[in-house]
């Protein structure tokens, strides 16, 4: 998701490059601020949930899987 809203972002400012229309420029400013906010909000839950896992002893990345994992 997060790599999905940085190329939505880079596409408006691609965008606004190229149009001179006020109105228009107005929106695509707009909307790429929109996707700098959705891109931190997804890094916030992303953090947020990985901390309640490790408070958890849970792990995103558990290398000790790996050890004791039958299919490998």
């Amino acid at each position: 998701m997060i790599v999905t809203e940085q190329k939505a972002r880079t596409t408006y400012d691609n965008l606004l490059r190229l149009v001179d229309d006020p109105d228009v420029r107005d929106v695509l400013k707009f909307l790429r601020q929109r996707e700098v906010v959705h891109y931190q909000r997804f890094g916030e839950a992303l953090r947020m949930t990985t901390d309640k896992l490790n408070s958890k002893n849970f792990y995103a990345c558990n290398p000790a899987y790996d050890k004791v994992c039958p299919l490998k």
